[in-house]
């Protein structure tokens, strides 16, 4: 099932797609928000109902995608993780993930601007596998991860590199307005194997990224065990995962 979070008629909703277009989950009673559905203990489950019956279909010409989970939570990141993206900058494998955070208002949609910042010109690119939290995770092991995850989606992390490294942290550098492209849909972990995907971006028409999520260092499992032993990860946080090498 791949889920998104949709304008139309100048309201903004949640659906579903279909071959039809998007199911228009709010209509079938659903909540509004995607927050709001995957706060709910079957959120998941009403959707697939809902999506099934295929009824109050929106055409998706008529209709905007925005990002699938519009304002998180929580946004976090884990930086060099992926084994040619270390070889490429001299860098030595992680013993641990490397995580940093990200403000939710980087958050944007799918073909929605990216806006280059008054301050810098430094602006590269991060295509990655992100993943949002489906209920609330405290204290859970690798092998239980995939029961915490309510799906995955394409990210990229868009990256100030000159602020980023204004301080260790590399927040200020990874949060401007804008700079967290996602979408378009949010696909269940039932539709995908995210061991095996192909990560790749193209910026005017141009390959720069090509990989795949088998040179992750550190796989779903590790990074939701790593994260939830330090603070709890609530339905809807968002999660990007790390760039392969190629990046700006």
């Amino acid at each position: 099932m791949k889920l998104v979070t949709f304008t139309h008629g100048g309201s903004q909703r949640i659906g579903a797609i279909s071959d039809a277009g998007i199911v228009d989950l709010t209509a079938a009673g659903l909540p509004m928000s995607m927050l709001e559905l995957l706060s709910l203990e079957d959120g998941i489950a009403q959707a697939r109902k809902a999506a099934d019956a295929a009824a109050n279909v929106v055409l998706a010409s008529e209709a905007r995608l925005e990002a699938p989970v519009p304002r998180p939570g929580k946004v976090l990141a884990v930086g060099l993780n992926y084994r040619d993206h270390a070889e490429e900058s001299g860098q030595p494998i992680p013993q641990r993930p490397v995580v940093f955070a990200k403000m939710p208002g980087c958050i944007t949609g799918p073909g929605a601007p990216v806006h280059m910042p008054r301050v810098s010109r430094a602006l590269d690119w991060e295509a990655e596998l992100c993943f949002v939290i489906g209920k609330r995770a405290r204290y859970v092991k690798a092998d239980d991860a995939e029961h915490y995850v309510a799906g995955y989606m394409c990210g990229n992390d868009v990256s100030v590199r000159d602020c980023q490294f204004h301080s260790p942290t590399w927040m200020m550098g990874k949060s401007f307005d804008t700079h967290g492209p996602t979408g378009p849909w949010l696909v269940t972990p039932d539709e995908i194997d995210i061991g095996h995907l192909d990560v790749c971006l193209f910026v005017n028409g141009e390959q720069k990224q090509a990989s795949n999520t088998e040179q992750l260092i550190f796989g779903v499992g590790p990074i939701v065990e790593y994260l939830s032993a330090g603070f709890t990860l609530e339905p809807g946080d968002v999660v990007f995962t790390g760039t392969p090498a190629g990046v700006g």
